[in-house]
């Protein structure tokens, strides 16, 4: 029998692809087949012919970089039993929870995934939860202190009797049998920590309803005439584990930064940074774990799967941070909105997994201080004096904060014997005024720049020669909520696209990475898949928009029946749906998820996604800078099986102006190729089937639009969206009849 002390703590398996490969390259010399015909007869067509040839020649050089991102997966399998017999005592770990809005991201969200936090398997005097609230809210901070009381009733329960969901909103939404046992003893606990959940529920309802927890006196005394926008910093120990108790409640502190108008704060990341100072302070863990607000652990053993790829003994000087795959709870049925992203973590996730590591995705992810400091892995074993100063002359002026990162570098850790020991150093790291003059957001720490942070700053991290691991134990180690809404959607997908371009076009561009770091080729052709989500929106527009011109001016953009290039682009048509419905299935999802994701798809990619595009060019050009824009959370969607859950809702934001426009310009086009409304073919050769196949294909896909012009409250489009988009489909007509004039 083998020693288990030998034995890996975790192995990365390979996947067997065999299939997938023979498709995306069967697709790949079916667009290339496709190019190739289209630049041979380039001269015998206009300027429809051009535009479908340089169109289908990004998607050609998109479905390239899909090909190399896919074709190596890998799974990760970790062993946390033999964790515990290779590591005489295990490291610590910071971890740090980030809220910015009461109202947006409701604190019982929040309350229940810092109590999920607090209960892990795990030493408790070997964890620390710092939350940073950017919104600065009395009423977060009053529910953190209301948790903490809970907590301490509520973490023994959990080990005691081994519960596996700690986030008790989600716990106690089911039977009590299902999650812990059927004792008389169990049921009497169970009863009371329900009954204490509630009241813990009902305090936090109140405070919201009041606006104001309690008189701002006492604890409360720093948050009167606060402004969220323009406020010193707040930072409280709201419980402290003194005694450094392996059973006891780890420590909990609430950070609210320094805010002044005239400051960047640098939204997520600068947030971020200041955790990491602070934490640095005060615990001073070699490890940070963070968590968006909605995302409670629901694998207790979390901590331990994650340490294995980043305490493995050969790898300990490679992998740089475990991310975790972001899975949601109580998803609406299907799909709807094309969030969820099964098969994208499935796929993409494992195929990037088996290059140089997962990205960085902002939440369920575990870093080394060591790597957000700055270090290389060829520093990692022995940090020299030299390069310990040069990372150091970053931190700033504190001394405190240089000699707590001095230690960290070294792999000690030695903070102070009680948490108020740091409370003034930390106040003076947390002011909006500490990072000029330093390498915080440049050099050090969470990357500044994009509003994706999370994938700038593991780019970074990658440049230096890190590997990352992508785990996905069983049960999955965290649950969040996808936002349930049209508007909240959008939002999120703006946001997205958004900061990937500004990467994209930034000094951190992976390209640069590539060429004067260490960021592995197909590593970089991956990072370029995803950094330019949003330029995909410009050729997709454009290809989408020559439908409806060719029926409106009868001219074609797609080969004739009788030529036989057309069957190749019916063969990409059919092997690229049945092959990703295949995907699907195999994944345990729907045909109709399968269908709402194909239609998001396109919906996402010229609304949400064309906004980001005209967002960067804005700030490029030096009109406005970027705003990061918080998505709405919800707390539960156990009323996913509602029809009304799954319909697509609308509000007067222009960024549902292009689906609208394209909307009614396909249905005015099919309307007038089908009352014969079309001028005479110039060459003979008009539209044909083809083009109206693709124009009745892109209405299904807006179907949801088409929905909400008749639609009424939420689920309509506004008549002012309406208005515009009609304007615009009327001037689109009209260029497509001077076009045929001219």
């Amino acid at each position: 029998m083998a020693n288990p002390i030998a034995l890996p703590l975790y192995e990365k398996i390979p996947r067997k692809n065999t299939l997938q490969r023979v498709f995306d390259i069967l697709i790949f010399f079916l667009l290339l087949s496709l190019l190739i015909y289209r630049f041979l007869f380039l001269k015998n067509h206009g300027l429809t012919w051009f535009l479908a040839f340089l169109c289908e020649s990004w998607f050609t050089f998109t479905w390239a970089l899909v090909i190399s991102t896919k074709w190596n997966p890998v799974d990760y399998k970790t062993h946390p039993d033999r964790l515990l017999l290779r590591v005489p005592e295990l490291p610590s770990v910071d971890m740090f929870v980030t809220t910015a809005d009461p109202v947006l991201e409701p604190p019982i969200i929040t309350v229940n995934t810092v109590l999920s936090l607090l209960a892990i398997d795990y030493p408790a005097h070997k964890l620390a939860c710092y939350v940073s609230d950017d919104g600065c809210s009395p009423i977060t901070y009053y529910s953190l202190v209301e948790a903490s009381k809970f907590a301490k009733l509520w973490v023994p329960f959990c080990k005691k009797y081994n519960i596996h969901v700690r986030a008790p909103f989600r716990y106690f939404s089911s039977n009590p049998q299902t999650f812990g046992g059927s004792s008389s003893d169990f049921q009497q606990e169970w009863k009371r920590m329900k009954d204490e959940y509630e009241r813990l529920s009902h305090k936090i309802e109140d405070a919201v309803q009041k606006s104001v927890p309690s008189d701002f006196t006492g604890d409360f005394a720093e948050f009167s005439n606060i402004e969220r926008k323009n406020h010193r910093a707040i930072i409280k120990v709201i419980w402290e584990n003194k005694r450094s108790l392996l059973d006891g409640l780890p420590h909990l502190v609430y950070i609210s930064r320094e805010k002044r108008p005239k400051h960047p704060h640098h939204y997520k990341a600068g947030a971020m940074n200041v955790l990491a100072r602070v934490s640095g302070l005060m615990t001073n863990a070699p490890y940070m774990l963070n968590v968006d607000c909605d995302m409670f652990v629901n694998n207790p053993k979390t901590a331990l799967h994650a340490m294995c790829p980043l305490l493995g003994s050969k790898s300990e000087n490679k992998i740089a941070f475990s991310q975790f795959p972001q899975v949601f709870y109580g998803g609406l049925k299907d799909d709807p909105y094309g969030n969820q992203m099964v098969v994208l973590f499935k796929h993409m996730g494992h195929g990037i997994a088996g290059l140089q590591g997962p990205f960085y995705s902002g939440t369920g992810c575990f870093h080394s201080r060591k790597v957000i400091y700055g270090l290389s892995p060829d520093d990692v074993d022995s940090v020299n004096e030299k390069t310990a100063n040069n990372i150091l002359s970053n931190f700033g002026s504190s001394k405190e904060l240089i000699k707590s990162g001095a230690n960290a570098l070294k792999g000690k850790t030695d903070p102070p014997p009680n948490l108020s020991n740091s409370i003034q150093a930390s106040y003076q790291v947390s002011g909006s005024s500490y990072e000029y003059g330093t390498g915080w957001g440049t050099k050090v720490g969470w990357k500044y720049g994009s509003t994706t942070e999370d994938v700038h700053t593991g780019l970074m991290i990658h440049k230096r020669g890190w590997r990352s691991a992508l785990l996905s134990p069983n049960p999955p180690a965290f649950l969040g909520c996808a936002p349930s809404s049209g508007p909240a959607a959008t939002t999120q997908q703006k946001r997205w696209a958004t900061g990937l371009l500004e990467v994209l076009f930034s000094k951190s561009c992976p390209i640069f990475a590539t060429l004067f770091g260490e960021l592995q080729f197909r590593q970089c052709l991956a990072y370029l898949w995803v950094l330019m989500w949003g330029l995909r929106s410009i050729p997709e527009l454009c290809y989408a928009a020559l439908p409806a011109y060719c029926l409106i001016t009868n001219s074609h953009f797609l080969p004739k029946v009788q030529e036989p290039t057309l069957y190749v682009l019916a063969a990409i048509f059919v092997i690229y749906n049945v092959y990703t419905l295949s995907e699907y299935l195999r994944s345990g999802q729907s045909v109709r998820a399968w269908w709402n994701n194909q239609r998001m798809s396109r919906i996402n990619t010229m609304n949400p996604w064309l906004f980001g595009v005209l967002s960067v060019i804005l700030k490029l050009l030096g009109i406005s800078e970027t705003v990061f824009e918080v998505t709405q959370k919800d707390e539960s969607s156990d009323d996913a099986s509602d029809a009304e859950a799954g319909r697509f809702t609308f509000n007067e934001s222009p960024i549902f102006l292009p689906g609208t426009t394209i909307l009614v310009v396909h249905l005015t086009a099919l309307v007038v190729s089908l009352l014969k409304l079309q001028p005479p073919a110039r060459d003979g050769h008009g539209s044909g089937l083809g083009e109206v196949f693709c124009s009745v294909y892109l209405v299904l896909c807006f179907w949801p639009f088409l929905k909400g012009l008749f639609g009424k409250g939420r689920h309509g489009i506004p008549s002012s969206t309406i208005c515009k988009s009609t304007a615009l489909a009327f001037l689109f007509v009209y260029f497509c009849r001077r076009a045929t004039i001219g």
